[in-house]
C-alpha cells in the first residue's frame, strides 16, 4: 500500500505538470509574412507565430514560396498565431493586425504587389467573424474610407519553409533591408500614427 502511495506521489507532479492551457489560434494575412510574424511574436499570452500560406484550395502537398509568390495559387502569404486567450484576446490580436497593414490598398501590401500579399483576416467561429466585421467598420469609421482588407473563413494553413520561420531573427540585416527598402513603417505611420485601437 504504502509503494502505491509512493508511486501515486512521485507521478501526480508529472500529470500536473503536463496539463496545458488552452490554446486558440488566429490567422492573418498582411503582405509579408516576415513583417507580420515579427510583430507578433514577443506579445504575452502568445505561444507560437508561423509564417504559412492560407487562403487556396485544400492540397495534398503543401504550396511552396515559389508558387504562391507567382500570384496564381490562391493562396496569400500569412502567419497562424497560437494564443493563449486567458492571457491576450483575439479582439488584441485584431488591434495589432489592423496597426501593421495598409487597410486601402486593394493591390497587395507596400511594396508588395498581387493577390498574394492583400490583406485579410481568416474567421474560424461566428464570434471571430462578427469582431473582424467590427473592426473593419470601425477602421472605415475612423476614415470614412471604403477598406480593401478581406474578411475570410479560415481553410487548411500551410506552414512555409523552414528557412521562412523567425526570419527576422535568423536574417536580421536583410529582414531590415527589405522592411526599411519598402517603406512599410513610413506608410504605417503615416496612416495610423497611433494604434487603430486608440
Amino acid at each position: 500500500m504504502k509503494y502505491l502511495l509512493f508511486l501515486a506521489l512521485l507521478f501526480f507532479p508529472i500529470a500536473a505538470n503536463a496539463k496545458r492551457a488552452p490554446y486558440d489560434t488566429a490567422i492573418f494575412a498582411g503582405g509579408c509574412f516576415w513583417c507580420m510574424e515579427s510583430e507578433f511574436q514577443d506579445l504575452k499570452g502568445v505561444q507560437d507565430v508561423i509564417s504559412g500560406y492560407a487562403g487556396g484550395p485544400e492540397r495534398d502537398v503543401p504550396p511552396t514560396y515559389e508558387e504562391v509568390s507567382g500570384g496564381d495559387s490562391g493562396f496569400k502569404e500569412a502567419i497562424l498565431v497560437r494564443y493563449n486567450p486567458e492571457h491576450v484576446t483575439y479582439q488584441q490580436l485584431l488591434d495589432i493586425f489592423w496597426s501593421n497593414v495598409d487597410p486601402y490598398d486593394d493591390k497587395g501590401q507596400f511594396c508588395d504587389k498581387g493577390s498574394q500579399y492583400i490583406a485579410a483576416i481568416f474567421y474560424g467561429t461566428d464570434e471571430e467573424e462578427g469582431l473582424a466585421r467590427a473592426s473593419l467598420k470601425k477602421v472605415e469609421d475612423k476614415f470614412k474610407q471604403k477598406v480593401a482588407t478581406q474578411i475570410l473563413p479560415k481553410t487548411t494553413f500551410y506552414p512555409a519553409e523552414d528557412h521562412h520561420q523567425d526570419f527576422y531573427k535568423k536574417n536580421e540585416t536583410r529582414y531590415k533591408l527589405y522592411k526599411n527598402g519598402c517603406g512599410r513603417a513610413q506608410t504605417l505611420e503615416k496612416i495610423w500614427g497611433d494604434k487603430p485601437s486608440e
